[in-house]
């Protein structure tokens, strides 16, 4: 006989926000109802809120995934080898491709992707200081390597990715896709930026 194993609340919960992501991606996340979501799964909309108080909310969930699969793909970058330089840019050419591929070139994503910037500014202002965190030990292994001069990798790290915020923000990533050669702006871009820190004259790939 089979037994029906029950589904915790957090399967639930994950099960719904997948779901919706799915909607929201089909239908756009404007067209999309938590009764169409409800639907979908086979539950009554009453359910759905009984684990998400709104619409609003299954976007934060989705936005708290998202920004941990980028940052996994970044660490993942910036621990493959090759040069400090060669580190840095593979961590924002990550960010970058991330946004094109996951979000900005499914066009109905983009009104989710706004509600999740404009609802989530904490969860994205500390995922901003995590990335910052990766990019300061690359820059202090660049140091102690005599890549770079001493400096203070923390505020450098900053630095860097207020110059590069077109190519890691997905709004400005989204209004220039198809305007130019973004991977190379981004290679040309930080290495003109690292060339203030380093000790002497070395090219990016």
């Amino acid at each position: 006989m089979n037994i029906r194993v029950k589904e915790t609340a957090d399967e639930t919960r994950e099960r719904i926000a997948r779901t919706a992501e799915e909607l929201f991606r089909r239908m756009g996340f404007a067209k999309t109802a938590v009764a169409d979501i409800a639907a979908e799964l086979g539950m009554s909309a009453a359910n759905v809120y009984r684990f998400f108080p709104s619409k609003t909310a299954i976007v934060a969930t989705i936005c708290s995934r998202c920004l941990i699969e980028s940052e996994a793909e970044v660490a993942a970058a910036v621990a493959d080898g090759g040069s400090p330089q060669e580190r840095i840019l593979a961590a924002y050419l990550s960010i970058m491709r991330y946004h094109k591929e996951n979000f900005l070139e499914e066009r109905r994503v983009h009104d989710m992707v706004l509600v999740a910037i404009e609802n989530n500014w904490e969860a994205i202002e500390a995922h901003k200081a995590r990335l910052c965190d990766l990019t300061a030990r690359v820059l202090a292994d660049g140091i102690a390597q005599g890549v770079f001069v001493a400096h203070d990798p923390g505020k450098v790290s900053r630095h860097i990715q207020s110059a590069l915020i077109r190519f890691c923000h997905p709004v400005l990533v989204a209004q220039n896709i198809g305007d130019e050669d973004q991977e190379g702006a981004l290679s040309d871009s930080l290495r003109f930026i690292l060339r203030s820190i380093e000790v002497e004259r070395s090219s990016l790939p």
